[in-house]
């Protein structure tokens, strides 16, 4: 099977051929756009290609200049606290900050459609560009207008990920995975679960084996293992870009490098080198031609638990002309690592130069986390968290969680899931339906718990907009 190239798209192209299909290789195009000066430029000078990353005086002045298309702005600071009050204003929506973020990975939220999610008060939406890129591809969206008509969500706001996220994950596993099996482990762990399959009493290996733990990393791009069909996808952080303007998100995320909790310092200090060099490569990639797309680009700080690394990495990325700021990477081993993490990281933000823009948290918003972030500073956080709680049968309520699968509940007639919650799902069906329906495994199940859960993050930070403004947070 050929290998397909989410390729620079600096190269000069001829025709559909591009020197990267030399040998035979296949070459899937993010984007029809030629941009061989930008490219050509940047290999001269060597800028983001190893050594030091640019600075901001390599890039244009009006790259610095506000954005037209995009715009933050921050309503009220706290007293109490460093939470604030803010709204982001994109070209198809304003979102309200603190805000919560639902992740809908392939473009949809599980479970749930999009007008549902909107009356459940979800208005950013998070989805992927890794897992797009792979099904339908970026072409089919791009081709259909955007994500915005493709989804049919015309008011309503994206971001999409690079997708680093996940391809790292295919090397290393998960943060929980790796930290509980020690350097490396995670990958084993995943390895392992889609080693094989059972066929009656035997195991027979199955495509996925050469998927995990298969990624390779050189300074150009990432090349990794399609978890659909096993096919060799190379993807350097200029390709990333250009897929994400074929989708065309509101908010777009730079490929970055994700390594494993447990690594050593050495290895953490090179991999936050290099993902500022591809950071610094994505952005003159959206810089190419940001002018003439509605799209905001965020930087993703790096560094892990470490104070200097973390330093360094806000030091130099805030620098560039980002639209805003994501706080990316190795976050801790539990809450109160990420606690710890945030108290002494975010007072950097809040210097003149760089408190007007948006913060946001990738990958964390349990409500223990939301409330640490929120005082924190932090504007935004993504997370399937609640949704993905709801499909498993856990409801989120102002005492704590319930789990409606349990015989306690098969005969709590007329008991709303939480005694004061406005949404559809406690309006109409009570906690002995919603027992029998996940006890029965009916998808409706599903889409009720997602209504009520989603309801409740956003009930969640509007609560707490609210108390910020009136001093209590």
């Amino acid at each position: 099977m050929l290998p397909i190239l989410f390729c620079d798209v600096t190269t000069t192209r001829l025709g559909n051929r591009c020197p990267s299909m030399a040998g035979g290789r296949k070459c899937l195009r993010s984007s029809s756009t030629t941009t061989t000066a930008a490219g050509d430029d940047r290999r001269r000078r060597g800028v983001g290609w190893g050594g030091a990353p640019p600075t901001s005086s390599d890039f244009p002045s009006w790259a610095h200049e506000p954005n037209d298309h995009f715009r933050f702005e921050v309503l009220h600071t706290s007293n109490k606290s460093m939470a604030r009050v803010g709204r982001m204003i994109t070209p198809h929506g304003v979102i309200d900050t603190p805000s919560f973020v639902a992740v809908g990975t392939n473009a949809t939220l599980k479970a749930l459609d999009f007008d549902a999610a909107d009356v459940a008060g979800q208005r950013l939406i998070f989805s992927n560009a890794y897992h797009l890129m792979l099904h339908p591809g970026t072409d089919i969206i791009r081709d259909a207008g955007g994500i915005h008509e493709y989804t049919g969500r015309k008011d309503g706001p994206f971001i999409t990920d690079s997708g680093g996220f996940q391809i790292f994950s295919l090397k290393y596993g998960g943060v929980s995975e790796s930290l509980a099996s020690g350097e490396g482990g995670g990958g084993e762990l995943k390895r392992r679960a889609c080693l094989v399959r059972r066929v009656g009493n035997k195991e027979k290996s199955h495509w996925r084996s050469d998927v995990m733990g298969k990624v390779k990393v050189t300074e150009d791009h990432v090349e990794f293992k399609s978890y659909r069909d096993g096919s060799t996808v190379i993807l350097s952080p200029e390709g990333s870009i250009r897929a994400q303007k074929d989708i065309g998100a509101d908010i777009i995320i730079p490929l970055d490098i994700l390594p494993p909790h447990l690594i050593s310092r050495d290895e953490l200090a090179a991999s936050v080198e290099r993902t500022h060099r591809w950071e610094a490569r994505s952005l003159y990639e959206h810089h190419v031609d940001s002018r003439d797309r509605k799209q905001a680009i965020f930087c993703v700080v790096h560094g892990g638990t470490d104070v200097s690394l973390r330093t360094k990495s806000i030091e130099y990325l805030t620098t560039l002309p980002w639209d805003g700021y994501a706080i990316g990477g190795s976050l801790g081993n539990g809450r109160e690592e990420l606690k710890a993490l945030l108290s002494w990281m975010m007072p950097l933000f809040n210097t003149p130069e760089r408190r007007d823009k948006c913060r946001h948290l990738l990958g964390i918003a349990d409500i223990e986390s939301i409330h640490s972030a929120i005082h924190h500073g932090l504007d935004t956080m993504d997370s399937s968290y609640p949704t993905k709680l709801a499909r498993h049968g856990t409801l989120m309520t102002q005492d704590g969680l319930i789990r409606i699968k349990r015989g306690k509940h098969a005969k709590s007639y007329g008991m709303r899931i939480d005694h004061d919650c406005e949404c559809s799902t406690c309006a109409h069906y009570d906690r002995a339906y919603l027992c029998h329906l996940f006890r029965s495994n009916e998808p409706l199940g599903l889409q009720l718990a997602t209504v009520h859960n989603l309801n409740f993050v956003n009930r969640l930070m509007e609560n707490m907009r609210r108390g910020i403004l009136e001093g209590k947070i």
